[in-house]
Order: structure tokens, then C-alpha cells, then sequence
């Protein structure tokens, strides 16, 4: 199963000059949860934004045009459908950014685990491509208000791919 884990703000943004625009511990605290011990695929600007580099107890995989790059505890590949072939045969494998990699992944994902932060963001310069819900069922949806370590309020979705 082929899962795309992200966090959306509500005008479609990721983030702005290679870093997240907001700070959610709970929603890190599930991306954790969902994807160790999986296999993790990323583009190289997403890998260099890791500030511990590549994250523990998961298969680091980043994708780069630079087929001389390395990134320490890493595999590196320079498309993501060779990534994917490699790990077709595992349970679950997370893509977790950035935008060109979503942009790629969306058309054969076979789930999405989502966190809406309902807040736009002006100064974003990477955003995720349009999701047809059509295409999609929502299987989770919970709510939470913003508090004091949460400065916005956010949704967990999960969607799976209809067949």
C-alpha cells in the first residue's frame, strides 16, 4: 500500500522556503506513530529539511536528479517509481514530501492520511496538488481546537482510493 502522509494548510500550502509553517506537536506526534518502522520516500529538499537528518527506525529513501548524491543512512534514487518498485512488496510505504513528490504520488496513492490546519497561509511557496474527493472515501475525521501548544486548530483525515 502505497500512503501519502502530509499536512495541509487550509489554502492548500506545505510550507515556505523549505521549512513548515506552523508547529503542531500532535500532528507530529501521528506522523511518528504512522510511519515508523515503514519505509519512508522523500524528495532531497524534504531530506535536507530534516533537522536530525534521516528519521529513526525507518527506511530513509530520497529522491534526487543528482545520481551522485548520497544522504547518510539513506537509499537514494532518481525517480520516484524505482523507489517505489523496490518497496512495492511491504504493508505500507509513507511518501512524505515535498510538493513535486505529492504532485507524482497522488495519482497512484492508495491512501492519504491528512491533516487539515485550518488556517491559510500567505507567505507559502509550496502547496499540494488538488485532491478529487470523488476518487476518494474518508474513513477518519477528527477534530481538535487550537490550545496552548497548538496555535491553530487542525483536522486528522484519512482517506482510502475507491477501486
Amino acid at each position: 500500500m502505497i500512503s501519502i502522509i502530509v499536512a495541509i494548510a487550509a489554502n492548500g500550502a506545505l510550507g515556505a522556503k523549505n521549512d513548515l509553517l506552523w508547529k503542531l506537536p500532535n500532528d507530529m506526534k501521528r506522523f511518528r506513530e504512522l510511519t515508523t518502522g515503514h519505509t519512508v520516500i522523500m524528495g532531497r529538499k524534504t531530506f535536507e529539511s530534516l533537522p536530525k537528518g534521516a528519521l529513526p527506525n525507518r527506511t530513509n529513501v530520497v529522491i534526487t536528479r543528482n545520481v551522485k548524491a548520497s544522504f547518510k543512512d539513506c537509499e537514494v534514487f532518481d525517480n520516484l517509481d524505482s523507489a517505489i518498485k523496490k518497496h512495492r512488496n511491504e504493508d505500507e510505504v509513507f511518501i512524505i514530501g515535498g510538493a513535486d513528490v505529492y504532485k507524482q504520488a497522488i495519482a497512484f496513492a492508495d491512501r492519504l492520511y491528512i491533516t487539515y490546519v485550518r488556517h491559510a497561509f500567505e507567505n507559502a511557496d509550496a502547496f499540494f496538488p488538488e485532491i478529487n474527493k470523488n476518487e476518494w472515501i474518508m474513513t477518519e475525521n477528527k477534530d481538535f481546537p487550537d490550545d496552548e501548544k497548538h496555535l491553530f486548530s487542525y483536522t486528522f483525515q484519512t482517506y482510502i482510493k475507491k477501486k
